[in-house]
């Protein structure tokens, strides 16, 4: 992949847009709602404990919270990108507010019920699914580009610090007060996650003369993905890794209760080392990004990971299955923050939140159907088997990385390249009317035209990426150097989408390849529905 490319920056400190002070207000907000988050987990499966058929009902809790995330993502990726996402936020943290107020108040008097409790965990998981994608899909807005991979990790330090302390407080609160203080203080987040939006005014400028119907943007964000190899290829290493990956969370409590003989406080220090490990990671990421290209870290990141599942299936030792979790930490903390940094450099404006709302489901699903996986086969053959073909898909899967590497997207110009001219009409056709059927005729000379069919594939990625649906290109059978290249938009506001804001310079660099073999500027033509539909 090769595209102009702006000078790449000098490695920054991991607490760079902790300088920022909206930054920094909106990232003590989230990372007060993960801790609540985390309670709320824990208070509800308390909460569970000694009803009948417990085991299913706590974890169903997990589940309840889990699920919308995978229903909900993509739609909330399209809604995110066709709304102000601040507003989007904020809306969606007061309805939560109100979930968290009525299930607060229905525990301390008593009144929540098994069903009720699922019911509400479920809501909650919808305003968080909601939340995700435009939270993630701001940031690049909130810090310079030089800083969003910092700005990665310190959304894993937040994570990890919340998976830390969140399930310590609620454990305190429930044994002092009752469960309804946990949900109570959960409530609380909401509200302050809004009065951190609430202080925030956003200057950014949205194309609101072209607003995209929701149903049109969820279509437009799957063809983007599916159209765009360095968002394909992102999607692939998070797969190859949270696939293995998730072998070590989801069987970790039968590693601390059969092979090393702990407790819930034992099983609590595990976890402990994981996220010690991740926090120390996200640390000392930009001076191991500094030494090491992207390809060498996710090499070594994985590896050291495999080797940690060697060690969890083969060490019988508390210590050292102890000290072990620290670099298993600090490599899921580098490879899963490498890769969302990533997909926020790379994704443009338009297509931001859809895009990572993709991410979302493959590390969500990778993660779900992971565990169901390893689980299944621990329970079918041992622990030991598990975590030895868990390591060994790790390492295979990590091998890959040579073959197929992360694209450098950290100097590329993401911003919108108006280039195209604006369309010369003689009708004025209904925005919402199509299809609109667009060609373009080259004249290439015969010794060019083997060279320009090749050129012509980019351009074909480029249209289909921005907005067609169909492409394809043609000869004319008259006349030996004319090349008629024909793609299908769905409507005509589609296709001024593509003139306004979603062309980068990927896609200027990908025509003007192509151009640069021709002898004359091509024509273009838009012929637009005859006939009402």
């Amino acid at each position: 992949m090769s595209a102009t490319q702006l000078p790449t920056p000098a490695p920054v400190s991991s607490w760079a847009p902790l300088r920022n002070a909206v930054f920094r207000n909106l990232w003590l907000a989230v990372l007060a709602s993960n801790i609540g988050t985390w309670m709320q987990t824990v208070g509800a499966q308390w909460l569970l404990v000694h009803q009948p058929h417990a085991s299913t009902l706590v974890a169903l809790v997990q589940t309840a919270s889990m699920l919308p995330i995978l229903l909900l993502a993509l739609p909330s990726g399209a809604l995110a990108d066709t709304v102000d996402r601040r507003r989007l936020l904020l809306t969606v943290q007061l309805l939560l507010f109100l979930v968290g107020a009525a299930l607060t108040v229905l525990t301390a008097l008593d009144r929540m019920s098994p069903t009720l409790l699922l019911t509400l965990t479920f809501a909650l998981g919808v305003g968080q699914a909601l939340s995700l994608p435009a939270w993630q899909a701001v940031i690049p807005g909130l810090v310079p580009r030089a800083q969003i991979v910092s700005a990665s990790a310190l959304g894993s330090i937040s994570v990890n610090l919340a998976r830390s302390v969140g399930p310590a407080i609620a454990g305190v609160l429930v044994a002092k007060v009752g469960v309804a203080a946990v949900f109570g203080l959960n409530t609380l987040s909401f509200l302050v996650f809004a009065l951190a939006l609430l202080r925030w005014r956003t200057d950014e400028e949205s194309d609101s003369d072209l607003p995209e119907r929701f149903g049109a943007a969820l279509r437009a964000g799957g063809r983007y993905v599916r159209h765009s190899l360095v968002v394909r290829r992102i999607l692939l290493r998070a797969t190859l890794f949270v696939v293995p990956g998730s072998a070590l969370w989801a069987l970790l409590p039968l590693v601390a209760t059969r092979q090393l003989g702990m407790g819930a406080s034992g099983y609590g220090v595990l976890l402990a080392a994981m996220g010690t490990g991740a926090i120390i990671g996200a640390l000392v990421l930009p001076r191991i990004r500094a030494r090491l290209s992207s390809g060498r870290l996710l090499l070594l990141a994985g590896l050291t990971y495999g080797l940690v599942l060697l060690v969890l299936a083969l060490v019988r030792n508390v210590a050292l299955v102890t000290v072990a979790l620290l670099p298993a930490g600090m490599a899921w903390m580098t490879v899963l923050s490498s890769i969302n940094a990533a997909m926020q450099l790379f994704l443009p404006g338009w297509v931001r939140a859809r895009g990572l709302s993709v991410y979302q489901v493959t590390f969500a699903g990778g993660q779900a159907l992971g565990a169901l996986a390893w689980g299944g086969l621990a329970q079918a053959t041992s622990l030991v088997v598990a975590y030895l073909v868990a390591a060994g898909v790790m390492i295979a899967g990590t091998a890959t990385v040579r073959k197929w590497p992360l694209f450098d997207v950290a100097g590329l110009n993401r911003e919108p390249a108006v280039y195209w001219p604006e369309p010369h009409l003689v009708l004025e056709p209904d925005p919402h009317a199509g299809p609109v059927l667009v060609t373009v005729t080259y004249t290439v000379e015969p010794p060019r035209q083997d060279e320009f069919v090749a050129a012509m594939r980019a351009v074909r990625r480029s249209r289909l990426r921005t907005g067609a649906v169909r492409w394809g290109m043609y000869r004319e059978g008259e006349e030996q150097h004319r090349f008629v290249e024909i793609y299908v938009v769905p409507s005509w506001d589609e296709h001024l989408r593509q003139h306004a804001v979603r062309l980068t310079e990927l896609d200027q660099q990908a025509e003007t390849g192509a151009r640069a073999l021709t002898v004359c500027p091509p024509e273009v033509r838009h012929l637009l529905p005859a006939t009402d539909r």
